[in-house]
């Protein structure tokens, strides 16, 4: 049997035979697997990919959708957020699949399969959707620095420009101190509403019956629309490209026994990672039925409005510090995250290789231009408005992500013995037929209201 030492230099089919380079180059494999010791060990070495993407589904983009959702129908949409999650797991499992099986992420998948006009469209449209999630953690970490140090919006904006430098140099000491970093910024995020939640005391049993679908959610137009704004907003598309990169990080053994065990450890790390994204959005919807549904304030949609409420509601301060610190741990996750996601569909598109401080700067400055011209302009409330902007252009790009991932796991020409299987086909493609329609009629819901 080959150790992994042995499987590390072998070129996985398509690789370099035709002169293409693996996606994220300076981290590909670079990641090694113990061949011996126990399972839980194997996994901890597969751990961390997982969280990386998970701080798609926690993102500020997430926030509004969540507060308005509990403010106004108490615990009812907490099914939705359930039940978003579980369609995040599913597609997460096959992005991770993807990249283990072929070596290749979604992006270099979509250019080996489609016409070069059809790639360049993808690209660009996946460049429009990572700039949108962009301008939500610029909004976002600008609108958390604002309520914790009364920091102008316009400045705030600004001052996000600087995080490149940080994830520069996170970058320079290993792909594992990425992973750890997120991993701390997602606690963060996680004690920040564990502690609020034990401050405004939700009622547990509204909480448990929450999980469980209502009819009611199909039956009252408002309730519905917000509960598609929450699954709309749930599956990021940046996500499905870098999820399938990132698990090329680590040097499995390439044999159908060793990818088959990739594909297992790859899946619980997604799986468990997104549990910490249903607790978080949870969270979000909880903390905002607890101390606004149950106190008659139904009407607070705005994070600004949430976090000034919280206070006289609950008692002290500390609440809302803590609202505000978890917003800008937040948006500074899912600021990293972005970044990976932007070179990685830049190179595997159309091979476009930039070194990643301007690949990063080129982002980030699509992102903050409409954010400081808005800003200036219209205030406060016009960030609030482009927040929302952000996630309906995200709508628009997510079934170009998820029908292409969702036909090629699908392909035996493509996966061989690990294609889908008949009921996981079957899921997949009901789950990927539920998602765009749920995002055209909220896009279309969004443009007429």
């Amino acid at each position: 049997m080959k150790n992994n030492q042995d499987t590390t230099e072998t070129p996985q089919k398509g690789w370099r035979m035709n002169g293409e380079q693996p996606s994220l180059p300076e981290a590909h494999r670079s990641m090694r697997i113990p061949t011996n010791g126990s399972w839980f060990r194997k996994f901890l070495a597969f751990a961390g990919p997982g969280y990386m993407v998970a701080v798609g589904y926690m993102d500020p983009g997430n926030w509004a959708t969540d507060i308005e959702g509990g403010s106004r129908f108490g615990y009812t949409l907490l099914s939705v957020v359930l039940i978003s999650n579980l369609m995040a797991v599913v597609l997460q499992a096959l992005s991770g699949k993807l990249g283990i099986v072929t070596g290749k992420d979604l992006a270099q998948a979509c250019r080996d399969n489609y016409s070069k006009p059809t790639v360049i469209a993808l690209w660009l449209l996946c460049e429009l959707a990572i700039a949108a999630t962009d301008l939500a953690e610029v909004i976002g970490a600008a609108i958390a620095l604002n309520l914790l140090f009364g920091l102008p919006i316009i400045y705030g904006v600004m001052i996000t420009a600087v995080d490149v430098l940080l994830i520069l140099l996170l970058q320079n000491k290993g792909f594992r101190s990425l992973e750890i970093f997120v991993v701390v910024l997602i606690a963060t995020i996680g004690i920040c509403f564990g502690i609020d939640l034990f401050l405004t005391k939700p009622d547990l049993g509204s909480v448990a019956l929450g999980y469980i679908p209502s009819a009611q959610i199909l039956s009252n137009p408002q309730m519905l629309y917000i509960a598609i704004g929450i699954l709309g907003a749930t599956v990021m598309p940046h996500n499905l490209y870098l999820h399938s990169s990132i698990v090329q990080t680590r040097q499995f053994d390439l044999s159908p026994t060793g990818k088959r065990q990739a594909i297992k450890y790859a899946t619980w790390d997604s799986s468990i990672a997104l549990t910490f994204a249903l607790f978080i959005n949870s969270a979000i919807l909880i903390l905002s039925a607890a101390a606004f549904h149950k106190t008659g304030l139904t009407q607070v949609a705005d994070i600004s409005d949430a976090y000034h409420l919280l206070t006289p509601i609950v008692g002290t301060t500390l609440a809302s510090v803590l609202f505000a610190v978890a917003l800008l741990a937040s948006g500074q996750n899912s600021t990293l995250t972005g970044t990976l996601a932007g070179q990685i569909v830049m190179e595997g598109f159309v091979n476009i290789r930039l070194t990643p401080w301007l690949r990063r700067l080129i982002t980030r400055l699509i992102a903050i231009i409409p954010a400081v011209i808005v800003t200036a302009i219209y205030g406060e409330r016009g960030t609030q408005d482009l927040l929302i902007f952000s996630q309906v252009i995200l709508s628009l790009q997510l079934p170009f992500a998820v029908i292409p991932l969702v036909k090629f796991t699908s392909s035996k020409a493509k996966m061989g013995e690990f294609a889908n299987k008949t009921w996981l086909n079957i899921l997949a493609w009901f789950i990927a037929g539920v998602i765009v329609i749920l995002n055209i009629y909220l896009l279309v819901q969004t443009i007429t209201s």
